[in-house]
């Protein structure tokens, strides 16, 4: 060993690919002492040094575009910094769509840009034409033009942000493999205390740390699978060729053709064609060989030559170039196709950033950043649950999974990328008990945290499955169906999926006290809406809580982030006599909603009182149903009268069947959660993940009656009086299209009086008011509510600006009287 390793390190970081380097360079500037990578062969090794070097600026949302933002800005200015050359340059990137569906699609993601503050232009095929002399315009349906777009040398890059980490201080070891992460164990609860190493000559040793970075690309699923740690990715097979020289290109923009598969690059006068072809190749299933280094796969050229025959057509002068290199090169996917960062659940000082997509030189600049800033504050810079590690559930890491689930997610990075769109493979592991029977009377299954959901209900004469589009999808009337069934009488839909958390102890209430915002000291039987809240009166987590006993309570959250709200409630546990455990499976849950739900609880279990003094809003009962039990909550997502009936998993096919008996008698309709979506938005319900994140605050979010600041302090607090004093900075607004054609989904950027002043959070079809709904926050500080409600607002879609109407209070009865009632 030329240098020796130290004992102690701040941070250990395993893997030297450009994530390890960036989060290796971003702690080093802010000041961490003693950082430390471990690269197992060379820096750059594995993935990154093949990787093309596309450095777009726009995801899918705001905070990813301002991650790849700030990477772009980051290499922009790495050269002069380190006297490292990197080789990036803004050659811009257009995007061409070949059929309407795209047209539409990229459109609106130009709208989205704008609204992010990317600067994009929708081109016409003359100044398509002129940006690109190349290319074969026949067929092209539109296309949009990104100036700042980047690329760069990938393997350059990582190198400069290696060398930026020593300038400031870090340590980088190749050839050193860590071979295991210890910890200690205190209360129960799993801490890092170092790692172990191995390097090439064999010698061993361990180095103390409280804080590990698993940034070890493709090997970050076995990385993680040693400490008990989730980090589920798969490599496959990326193929691209790089031709000779051609005199004639000249210098170009990245261009994209998603309809064909297909992505092009210029570089020192060379074509790089790559692809995302729709079935990939997982690759590595056995295991990823030892000495695997700067290696190459084996060519498969009758798996690319569909993509490169189209791609001649498409840029003619590839068909006289010749082919310098033919490449196959391992790349890892995750299950959603998002990557992976943040803090682990699993035991605290773990962190992750892993897995990219083909997106990891655009995104490692931002992801190191933010990281280094989660590290170093705990908590990320902004709302990253796009990303966060804690979306991912414990079945995501079978190897069957990942395998199936990977040869889909490579191809769907230039697939369509529809509204609604469900992941086709390995599907079917977490279904309720209620599935079968609801399949068989129609319902359309959509994907969820591995759930299988009924989304939507189709009738006898209809297939049972999605015809995707950007308009009015083939299930549209079917949801309005639903929807209305929901408003005008009773309808019946599966909520199993949703999270159950039971908290149980001595401390139960002031524990839950202190983390929720609303007061938990309430008598046995009332359910309270609430949310966790940060220090910051941002929004953690967003919940109802069911007190079941003097000590047990049961707090009920969305599917998706289930991990998150326990590995939340674990970080502020502390001393606490209480036991915070999962039992989402132990029961099945089924809601009956709509003016007439009472009259069919009251025949479906006629010995309890179901009127509204006896069970009101906010109170759950125990109550006979069938030969069983269930546990009705009078709670409601859709602004209707109704309950969710709590069944034990044992009894939930016979609850079914009685339920049935009983709904056939009152013509109740079975509903999916497109429905459900529908009704909640017209109510101006919010969605935690689109319209409430940990960067909103509670008061903006409009949800300031469900904290109590007359309670003990308790998270957030301080934060919640704060804003109250200061006043607001924005506020959610609730928007309907004049238009009723235009339907809206999220993102779309809101127009006040003619100027952006925000975008859309979510967005739905409001089948009772006669539009599309959106939800939204606009900037006003020191504005009231009056000032924002007199200006005129449009929202734009795909470049249309269409006018809104504009609410602060539900626009759908906005007293709640019907649920109420």
């Amino acid at each position: 060993m030329s240098k020796t390793l130290p004992q102690h390190a701040s941070a250990v970081i395993i893997g030297g690919g450009i994530a390890g380097c960036s989060v290796a360079y971003h702690l080093a500037k802010a000041g961490w002492k003693d950082v430390v990578l471990l690269e197992r062969k060379q820096l750059t090794s594995g993935t990154t040094w093949h990787a093309a070097g596309l450095i777009a600026q726009l995801r899918a949302t705001k905070n990813m575009t301002r991650l790849s933002k700030y990477s772009q800005e980051l290499y922009y200015g790495l050269e002069a910094e380190t006297g490292a050359a990197t080789g990036f340059r803004r050659n811009g990137s257009i995007t061409v769509a070949l059929t309407e569906e795209r047209r539409e699609e990229i459109f609106r993601q130009a709208s989205m840009a704008n609204a992010f503050g990317v600067e994009v232009e929708q081109i016409d095929t003359v100044r398509l034409g002129e940006l690109y002399p190349h290319l074969n315009l026949d067929g092209v349906t539109g296309a949009v033009h990104l100036p700042k777009d980047g690329q760069g040398d990938p393997g350059n890059i990582a190198l400069a942000l290696a060398k930026g980490a020593r300038m400031n201080g870090a340590a980088i070891f190749e050839h050193v493999k860590v071979t295991a992460v210890t910890e200690t164990t205190s209360g129960g609860r799993r801490a890092v205390s170092g790692v172990t190493w191995k390097d090439a000559e064999g010698e061993t040793g361990t180095i103390a740390t409280d804080h590990v970075v698993n940034c070890a690309g493709m090997w970050a699923c076995e990385v993680g699978r040693m400490s008990g740690v989730n980090v589920p990715l798969q490599a496959c097979e990326h193929f691209y060729i790089v031709t000779d020289t051609i005199p004639q290109l000249g210098q170009l923009p990245t261009l994209r053709v998603p309809d064909e598969c297909s992505y092009f690059k210029e570089d020192a006068g060379k074509l790089l064609l790559g692809a995302f072809e729709p079935v990939a190749k997982p690759w590595g299933m056995a295991g990823i060989p030892e000495d695997f280094c700067f290696d190459q796969l084996a060519e498969d050229f009758d798996h690319f030559e569909p993509i490169l025959e189209k791609a001649v057509a498409r840029v003619p002068l590839l068909e006289s170039a010749g082919i310098h290199t033919f490449f196959n090169g391992p790349e890892s996917f995750t299950p959603d196709d998002m990557y992976h960062l943040g803090a682990a659940p699993e035991i605290r000082g773990y962190f992750v950033a892993a897995g990219f997509n083909s997106i990891g030189i655009q995104s490692a600049g931002g992801a190191g950043m933010a990281l280094a800033h989660w590290m170093e504050h705990g908590h990320p810079p902004f709302d990253l649950s796009d990303v966060d590690i804690r979306r991912m559930q414990p079945f995501t890491n079978n190897r069957t999974y990942l395998y199936e689930r990977a040869k889909e997610t490579l191809g769907l990075l230039y697939a369509d990328h529809f509204p609604y769109r469900q992941k086709a493979t390995a599907r079917g592991l977490r279904r309720s008990p209620f599935h079968d029977a609801l399949v068989a009377r129609g319902a359309v299954m959509g994907e969820f945290s591995g759930w299988e959901r009924a989304n939507w209900f189709a009738t006898p004469s209809q297939e049972q499955e999605y015809r995707y589009s950007w308009g009015r999808q083939n299930w549209f009337n079917n949801a309005a169906a639903e929807h209305k069934a929901i408003r005008e009488h009773v309808g019946l839909y599966d909520m199993t999926s949703f999270g159950k958390i039971v908290v149980d102890g001595r401390d139960a209430e002031a524990f839950l006290n202190h983390v929720c915002g609303g007061d938990m000291s309430v008598p046995v039987g009332r359910i309270v809406y609430t949310q966790f809240l940060n220090e910051r009166g941002g929004i953690e987590a967003d919940v109802t809580v069911n007190r079941l006993s003097e000590r047990r309570y049961l707090v009920v959250t969305p599917a998706a982030t289930l991990i998150r709200e326990l590995d939340w409630l674990a970080r502020h546990q502390g001393d606490y006599a209480v036991s915070c455990v999962d039992v989402t499976a132990s029961e099945a849950v089924l809601a009956v909603m709509g003016p007439k739900a009472r009259d069919l609880m009251r025949t479906l279990c006629p010995s309890h009182n179901w009127s509204n003094d006896a069970h009101p809003f906010g109170t759950a009962h125990t109550v006979e149903l069938g030969l069983g039990h269930a546990r009705a909550h009078r709670v409601s997502y859709v602004g209707e009268l109704g309950w969710e009936l709590y069944t034990p998993t044992d009894q939930a096919a016979h609850a079914f069947e009685r339920i049935r008996d009983v709904a056939d008698g009152f013509d109740a309709k079975l509903c999916g959660l497109h429905a459900m979506d529908s009704l909640r938005i017209e109510k101006a319900f919010r969605h935690f993940g689109h319209d409430i994140t940990e960067e909103d605050h509670v008061v903006e979010a409009g949800l300031g009656f469900a904290v109590k600041t007359a309670k003990p302090a308790f998270i957030g607090r301080d934060a919640v009086l704060k804003r109250k004093e200061d006043g607001l900075r924005s506020r959610l607004v609730q928007f309907r299209l004049t238009d009723p054609e235009p339907l809206l989904h999220h993102a779309e950027p809101i127009l006040r009086d003619g100027e952006l002043a925000g975008y859309l959070t979510s967005g739905n079809y409001g089948h009772t008011l006669g539009a599309a709904i959106g939800l939204g926050y606009v900037a006003c500080p020191g504005e009231d509510a009056a000032s924002v409600l007199a200006s005129r607002y449009e929202i734009e879609i795909a470049g249309r600006r269409v006018p809104a109407e504009a609410s602060l209070k539900p626009m759908y009865d906005p007293k709640s009287e019907r649920m109420k009632a």
